[in-house]
């Protein structure tokens, strides 16, 4: 079994190293030079099709692409600790939440970093005006989850999950790349703090 990505601060690398973490289970990370673009290889478009990390392959030469499906995987084989939760609330409201952290922050922050942040002016056209319009997307996405979090320790009030996982990994790059969350929203500001004590956060 093969798990392919790459270091930080790549974020979707990030979040399967935090679940194996938490799982316990201990991978090597096969990694794929991003600044070569060896992502874009046909030899890896061989095993993703649309060239991006991670994605894993099992013994049989199996691949499966997408964090979250990656993780499920790991979830389905090793149940416990749960990190997609037990009962179908749970379950639901696991999923709601990874939802609301990839589209609310996680879309607006890819699209700055796309279009408008000078590292990736050199990888592909820009339409810049359009990369700045996010800003205030993200802003507005750490607004919502810090009313959010009020009164909660975790996203779902029910413990660490995957959609914890994807909002740190979201909300660290964000930072990395210039959209750092505003110093007031304590609500979310206690929430990182909180899950980077975590010893998985440095996967």
């Amino acid at each position: 079994m093969k798990l392919y990505g790459a270091p930080m601060p790549a974020p979707n690398p990030r979040r399967v190293r935090i679940f194996l973490a938490e799982k316990g289970i201990e991978l090597a990370e096969t990694p794929v030079d991003l600044r070569k673009r060896e992502h874009k290889s046909p030899e890896y478009r061989a095993k993703n099709s649309l060239g991006q990390i991670p994605t894993l392959e099992l013994d049989d030469g199996t691949t499966i692409s997408e964090t979250v499906a990656i993780c499920r995987y790991f979830e389905e084989i090793q149940p416990a600790p749960p990190l997609f939760g037990t009962t179908a609330l749970e379950k639901a409201r696991v999923d709601m939440w990874i939802r609301r952290a990839e589209f609310a922050l996680m879309t607006p922050v890819g699209m700055f970093w796309r279009h408008a942040h000078p590292y990736t002016a050199a990888l592909l056209t820009q339409f810049k005006d359009f990369g700045e319009s996010n800003r205030e997307h993200v802003m507005g996405g750490y607004r919502f989850f810090d009313r959010e979090l009020e009164g909660k320790d975790y996203l779902t009030g029910d413990g660490f999950s995957m959609a914890d996982i994807c909002l740190l990994s979201t909300v660290d790059f964000a930072g990395w790349i210039g959209l750092e969350r505003p110093a007031e929203l304590a609500n979310l500001a206690a929430w990182h703090a909180r899950v980077r004590a975590r010893p998985s956060s440095q996967a």
